[in-house]
């Protein structure tokens, strides 16, 4: 399993700890720390709370694209 160093560095570009995180998101610290360092996969639904977080896309935080940028709102009925 892969490491998620993007969820890392947001973190830390935040200067958040892991605690400061995990206690805002309303999660154990031991469940995060796993997901940063790759022992445990992370649910989809946990992604797109700190994609929502972090002002992300999925795909930067899933290392598809290096553009933090999330897509632009779609209109479409």
């Amino acid at each position: 399993m892969a490491k998620y160093l993007r969820i890392h560095d947001l973190r830390e570009d935040r200067d958040k700890t892991q605690q400061q995180l995990t206690d805002e998101l309303n999660m154990y610290k031991t469940t995060y720390a796993r997901y940063e360092q790759g022992e445990r996969e992370p649910p989809f639904a946990f992604m797109i709370q700190l994609a929502q977080y972090y002002g992300v896309s999925l795909d930067y935080l899933a290392g598809l694209t290096d553009s933090p940028e999330p897509p632009a709102e779609n209109n479409a009925p």
